[in-house]
């Protein structure tokens, strides 16, 4: 059955991927990426390859917090409805950690975009959708003055945190809207594939991004995860597993919602 299904950070590695997948199998696909000829050369891919779907593309630099609102609401204006929803855009490396909005862009890319996002669409699914989270196994204990503040942390210290961050709020919203929503899942797609950003991060090739990818596209289309809001998927396993702690840690999961809902109210 042909899905209407948005990802963002379509235009590299695991995302393109996902997506040259999803368009080989026919689905009508929204892309979203940052770089306009990166659009425009993966828009000719896609549709050099798609079966039948639809394309549609998005240019949006998702460290601009006003940026991701006018993106929401130009798939919302432009879409009548959503079946999938993938956020799959993420930093680790950058030349300027802090974005316009004096946040470090780890945690304004990695996560409080794809929850504005995720706010934002919701309305668009049924209660069949599905929203893929991508996280990762790198996931270190959120400081959420640091969250809604301006960079202090290394790289990867910063990284981590955002992936618990969005991890968090995925898995508490998750069970909140368990059997009333769309369900939300949180994905480690695998360490170290092999990625732009793995490269820059690490100095190393990575394994082939196609197991990022086929994953994703499991959790967007598969029936094992149609029950599956709230839960985190660990591909280096290759199973359901628990999430960090502080996912199921009510409190702390609605200290970090609080502070992204905090950082929005400043727009």
């Amino acid at each position: 059955m042909q899905k209407n299904i948005l990802i963002t950070g379509a235009t590299d590695g695991i995302g393109l991927e996902a997506a040259k997948m999803l368009a080989v199998q026919g689905h009508n696909l929204i892309i979203h990426g940052r770089n306009p000829a990166k659009l425009a050369d993966v828009e000719k891919i896609l549709s050099e390859m798609s079966t039948g779907g639809k394309l549609t593309s998005y240019l949006c630099d998702l460290s601009k917090l006003k940026g991701v609102q006018r993106l929401g609401a130009e798939v919302a204006e432009n879409h009548t409805s959503l079946d999938v929803l993938i956020n799959n855009a993420g930093v680790f490396k950058v030349q300027n950690p802090v974005t316009r909005d004096g946040l470090d862009v780890r945690f304004a890319v990695n996560t409080i975009a794809p929850y504005m996002l995720t706010k934002k669409m919701l309305p668009l699914f049924n209660r069949s959708g599905r929203i893929v989270n991508l996280s990762s196994a790198a996931q270190a204990p959120v400081d959420t003055a640091i969250l809604a503040g301006p960079p202090r942390l290394s790289d990867g210290e910063a990284y981590a945190q955002s992936k618990l961050a969005l991890t968090m709020w995925s898995c508490h919203m998750g069970r909140a809207l368990k059997n009333k929503d769309p369900a939300i899942i949180a994905v480690n797609p695998a360490s170290f594939l092999g990625s732009k950003m793995v490269k820059e991060a690490y100095g190393v090739a990575g394994k082939d991004l196609s197991i990022g990818a086929e994953i994703l596209c499991r959790a967007a289309l598969s029936d094992e995860f149609a029950s599956a809001s709230g839960r985190y998927f660990d591909n280096d396993s290759g199973k359901f597993s628990s999430p960090h702690a502080d996912a199921l840690n009510d409190r702390k999961c609605e200290a970090v919602i609080r502070t992204i809902e905090a950082v929005l109210n400043e727009l």
